[in-house]
């Protein structure tokens, strides 16, 4: 008897089914089948009968009822329902005229990056308007930096034209002299 919680299954003996066991269970088993479909076609035929008698003969409804009874619960899940989200169920077919005009309507989410994404450009954008409009506070802190910086430099130009004047006279005085 191995110590401790697990069982390691290395080096033992494997068990095999004789092949001839698995072929009798897969006989008893299309039996069953076929059994049930010979008992499922009779039922949906007398089915079909009485539907053709008072409504005129849907096929639709018919085989959704087909598909409702071949799933019959097996054990105690029959007599209590459970619902296992794990659980994996058969998808139920849908005609493709239907499949595409859910997909045409569901328009593709965005992720959580690409909405902020678009929303910093939105913001950018509208930041650059005000920005030129001169509506920010950083646009009117550089219209102030250059409208000193255009008086410096025409204040410069006039100093220039200034001097240029003081030379010139002090030339013609020169040579005048």
């Amino acid at each position: 008897m191995p110590r401790g919680k697990f069982v390691n299954h290395k080096g033992r003996s494997r068990h095999f089914t004789n092949p001839e066991e698995l072929e009798e269970e897969r006989l008893k088993e299309q039996k069953k089948k076929s059994l049930k479909q010979t008992e499922s076609d009779s039922e949906s035929a007398e089915e079909e009968e009485e539907d053709e008698d008072s409504e005129g003969g849907d096929g639709e409804e018919d085989e959704e009822e087909d598909s409702e009874s071949d799933g019959k619960p097996k054990g105690v899940s029959g007599l209590i329902e459970i619902e296992n989200p794990n659980r994996v169920t058969k998808k139920l077919s849908q005609k493709v005229g239907r499949i595409n005009l859910e997909e045409g309507t569901s328009k593709p989410e965005l992720t959580r990056r690409e909405q902020e994404q678009i929303q910093k450009q939105k913001a950018r954008r509208q930041y650059m308007k005000l920005h030129a409009e001169g509506k920010t506070k950083q646009a009117r802190e550089d219209l102030a930096r250059l409208a000193i910086i255009k008086q410096h430099r025409a204040e410069a130009a006039a100093r220039r034209e200034q001097e240029k004047k003081e030379k010139e006279e002090a030339r013609k005085k020169a040579s005048n002299a």
